[in-house]
């Protein structure tokens, strides 16, 4: 590799860091966070986030790369709403964590939740990363030339993701571990990180569709 190529790859680091911290991705990834009890589990939401987001988004950003297509702004768009409706979905389910305790006690069993968490997040970096394969194929277009080269780009850049979002759950868990033994203030920080998801991801569907014409798009293939 020569040393445009090494720089580029460099870059690709730093902007799969940038891309972790993303509004949509942090606030989803935070609902996870908000229910960890140990710092690791946290921590660990994030890098299964990014197995997901990476696994989606490397196969199909490559498949894209190879037949030289792009995915129709229509069915782009789509898959972004298809974001907001998770994230109201986390909102949500996040709200109504505490009643789910109360009502179903191996929901807190620490290996049963455990495991659920980082399926979760996996199943979050997959909505994620179909969401964000046309971006990522339109940005390594841009900044490589062959296949191989872009293949490369896109691990590096992902690598560059999950380091990011390593660091950034575990930031956003310790509140939620420090808080864990005083009842109300962890409800109170749980349920403000569920109402955020639950806005922001109706304003998320609401710029689309109303915003950026989603909705007319739909309308106009009937």
């Amino acid at each position: 590799m020569d040393v445009s190529f090494i720089s580029v790859l460099a870059l690709g680091f730093v902007l799969g860091i940038k891309h972790a911290i993303e509004p949509d991705h942090i606030i989803a990834v935070s609902t996870i966070a908000s229910r960890s009890k140990k710092l690791s589990q946290s921590s660990l939401a994030g890098v299964f986030w990014g197995i997901g987001h990476t696994a989606t988004l490397f196969i199909v950003g490559i498949c894209l790369l190879i037949i030289k297509g792009e995915i129709p702004e229509k069915w782009a768009m789509s898959l972004e709403f298809l974001v907001g409706i998770m994230l109201v979905y986390l909102g949500i389910t996040t709200l109504s964590a505490f009643k789910r305790v109360r009502i179903n006690h191996h929901y807190h069993e620490p290996g049963h939740k455990r495991n659920y968490s980082y399926i979760k997040s996996v199943c979050i970096g997959f909505v994620h990363g179909l969401a964000g394969s046309g971006a990522m194929v339109l940005l390594t277009m841009s900044t490589v030339k062959s296949v191989v080269e872009s293949a490369i780009y896109i691990l590096i850049f992902r690598i560059g993701t999950i380091f990011g979002m390593l660091f950034f759950t575990t930031i956003l868990g310790i509140p939620f571990i420090i808080s864990a033994k005083k009842v109300e203030v962890n409800k109170t920080l749980t349920q403000i990180t569920g109402a955020i998801s639950t806005v922001f991801g109706i304003y998320y569907m609401y710029n689309l569709g109303i915003g950026e014409g989603l909705f007319k798009m739909w309308l106009q293939s009937l």
